[in-house]
């Protein structure tokens, strides 16, 4: 059975750093994608950031592109997500995904993603 596990969310202060993780297991596939999503209360589930298993290539949305970065460890089936110069706006429940395709169209839409993790709340607050 396919799980992702969230982990290392919490709260920041304006300007800080956080890494979240996404451990997975259960998988048999040899190409997918795992990408980070974000929820803010009354709003709607917003893609971040995808890596594909195969090459490593990413894709980042606009609004946080040059703060955030995805990084993989294919030997421990755990992609990151390394956070900087985190915003109140940056406030959110955290989610990664799994989608059992590798490709260019729809890369940070939730509804593509076939499995999901409970999510880890961040916290960005002075």
């Amino acid at each position: 059975q396919l799980q992702l596990v969230e982990s290392g969310g919490g709260l920041v202060q304006p300007g800080g750093s956080l890494k979240l993780s996404c451990a997975a297991s259960g998988i048999t596939a040899d190409a997918y994608t795992i990408g980070w999503f974000r929820q803010a209360p009354g709003k709607e589930r917003e893609g971040v950031s995808c890596i594909a298993s195969t090459d490593g290539i990413t894709y980042s949305g606009d609004s946080v592109k040059g703060r955030f970065a995805i990084s993989r460890d294919n030997a421990k089936n755990t992609v990151f997500l390394q956070m900087n110069s985190l915003k109140p706006e940056d406030t959110a429940v955290y989610y990664c995904a799994l989608r059992l395709t590798i490709t260019t169209i729809d890369t940070l839409s939730p509804s593509a993603y076939d499995y999901w993790g409970q999510g880890t709340q961040v916290t960005v607050s002075s």
